[in-house]
């Protein structure tokens, strides 16, 4: 029998909204406030969530279950896959000594933390983020970092702050290309949107990263650096969405601006050097003025050999990570995705959950029914290309196949806790949209009125906060994005679009990207302390992010930058 979604059963949207978010707030207040471990935290917010969904808005008990397990399935495959695999990667490099050799040649193109953050959590991350997404990026620059010698904490809320202008357009392009076909809207006029409001953030958040670590005069210290990062990536990042489309994005504008970056550093040098890699606050860095009488240009002159490693052993140290760039970018190609599915994949139709669900309006044009079908498409999906990336640079590395296999085991034992935790965080979401219950907190946001473009905006925010995806935010909610739009005489592109952007700012603040962010920075335990820094960043972020569409709904000349406008 199909259930049909009840949006307002209490027949008060803001109290049935108070309810729909009990379990949002045992999670966040139980990772927060009363420091319980990330997967004892999850469990909780699971078990709230059912009792919810089960007695407040009465979905069938046993729809319930099936949507936990769906969800449970998809935290394994293919987010927790990605993770477990990133960081195999990263243990087969330190326990080979390359991974300190990298580090090192990192210091050479500069010693300043400030740069390397710019240079690895910023433009680096972003290539991850446009190839592949789904977690990677943070995996990968936080594992990064923590090598280098960043402080726990700052390695982990860092590589979160620097993954959120990149997202929108992440994984070659998925968010634009799912919100155009929940919406039925036009794939470039939308891309085209995004492309501009993005970029004016894709030149705030070099900024906010930098201050976030080093103070206000930290910031200003190393301006110029800032501006070529950010810029060398807006821009592209506006042609390339305006002119092109979503697809390659990031990809592109993360190779300009690491390659605008890594030369300008080659001829600018910063006055003073900082070395700590402690947050500003939790143990200032401490500035070191420049070698006497060495000029920006002789200390920059060769940035890829290190004193103490031949250039040799530099190559080697970087050609891990080089395979690994390959392989992530190959398992991001639609077409090899293709390829790769059509002898490997495996669809398991959720019986008893699949199609048996309705949402219904005002959240969508008419009674949609909602597809559950588990995908494991274990060939194709980004964690393989990772696996065997590893496995490559393994035996190139000198590994034996055992040496492999014991790393392997180590590396499972190691992350088993945050696989857990990200299964019960992606149970929730899935529970969260089959039950209604995001929609619930989705309506109520639409009932702003004049308001509504800003506080439509934070609905994108609350959408990946809740989810851990842009992608899945704009399958939520990109349909009511368009309904309310028209139905305020707004325009629709422009709310859409709005989903996403807002969006972007959600990704530091959400579950699963926590997790993940302390799993690659090995601090298990400390999530909440990882929520708790982000936390302001992301709100006051998503905040101005809502403003600019506010502004570009009402006010010259903003409203010149709306497609259709």
């Amino acid at each position: 029998m199909v259930w049909s979604q009840v949006y307002d059963p209490f027949h008060n949207m803001a109290l049935s909204a108070l309810v729909a978010a009990i379990p949002l707030v045992v999670l966040l207040g139980a990772l927060a406030f009363f420091r319980i471990k990330a997967h004892w935290a999850a469990v909780l917010g699971l078990i709230s969530a059912l009792i919810v969904t089960i007695f407040a808005y009465g979905m069938p008990a046993h729809m319930a279950g099936l949507a936990v397990l769906n969800g449970a399935l998809y935290g394994l495959l293919p987010i927790g896959w990605i993770i477990l695999n990133i960081i195999f990667l990263y243990r087969l490099t330190a326990e080979s000594g390359a991974f300190k050799v990298l580090q090192d040649s990192i210091a050479r193109i500069s010693e300043d933390r400030r740069l390397q953050l710019l240079l690895i959590a910023f433009s680096f991350g972003a290539f991850f983020e446009g190839a592949a997404g789904f977690g990677t990026p943070v995996a990968v620059t936080g594992a990064i970092l923590i090598g280098l010698g960043f402080s726990p904490l700052a390695a982990s809320g860092l590589a979160l702050i620097a993954n959120t202008a990149p997202v929108a357009f992440g994984a070659l392009g998925a968010p634009i290309i799912a919100l155009a076909a929940v919406t039925g809207l036009d794939l470039l006029q939308l891309s085209s949107m995004v492309g501009r409001q993005v970029p004016f953030f894709s030149i705030l958040v070099p900024f906010w990263l930098i201050w976030a670590f080093a103070g206000w005069r930290g910031m200003l210290e190393i301006w110029p650096a800032i501006v070529v990062a950010g810029v060398s990536f807006a821009i592209p990042q506006f042609l390339v969405s305006n002119y092109h489309g979503p697809w390659l994005v990031d990809v592109v504008g993360a190779m300009i601006s690491m390659a605008c970056l890594t030369l300008f550093l080659r001829v600018w040098r910063p006055a003073t050097i900082w070395t700590s890699t402690a947050l500003k606050g939790r143990g200032a860095p401490e500035p070191v003025p420049p070698a006497a009488g060495a000029s920006a240009r002789e200390i920059a002159a060769n940035p890829v050999a290190d004193p103490q490693h031949d250039r040799k052993a530099v190559i080697v140290a970087w050609i891990p990570w080089l395979i690994l760039t390959v392989f992530v970018f190959l398992w991001g190609v639609p077409e090899l995705r293709q390829m790769l599915d059509s002898v490997s994949v495996f669809r398991f139709p959720i019986e008893g959950l699949n199609n048996m669900i309705e949402r219904m309006p005002p959240v969508v044009a008419k009674p949609q029914k909602e597809a559950a079908v588990y995908v494991l498409n274990w060939l194709s999906a980004t964690g393989s290309g990772i696996l065997l990336a590893a496995i490559i640079a393994g035996f190139f590395m000198k590994y034996s196949p055992v040496g492999l296999a014991r790393v392997y085991w180590k590396t499972i034992v190691r992350v088993r806790y945050s696989l857990l935790t990200i299964s019960a965080m992606l149970a929730l979401g899935f529970l969260t949209r089959y039950s209604g219950t995001d929609a619930t907190m989705g309506l109520a946001f639409a009932t702003a009125g004049v308001l509504y473009p800003f506080f439509g905006t934070l609905l994108g925010w609350l959408g990946v906060a809740v989810t851990g995806s842009d992608t899945a935010s704009n399958v939520l909610f990109g349909g009511l994005q368009k309904i309310t739009a028209e139905q305020l005489g707004l325009n629709p592109v422009l709310m859409a679009a709005a989903n996403s952007s807002g969006g972007v700012m959600g990704k530091m603040i959400d579950a699963q990207s926590i997790v993940v962010a302390s799993t690659a920075t090995q601090w298990f335990g400390h999530e909440g302390e990882i929520l708790r820094y982000v936390f302001f960043h992301s709100l006051v972020l998503a905040t101005l992010v809502g403003l600019l569409v506010t502004a570009q709904a009402y006010l010259y000349p903003f409203t010149l930058l709306v497609v259709g406008h």
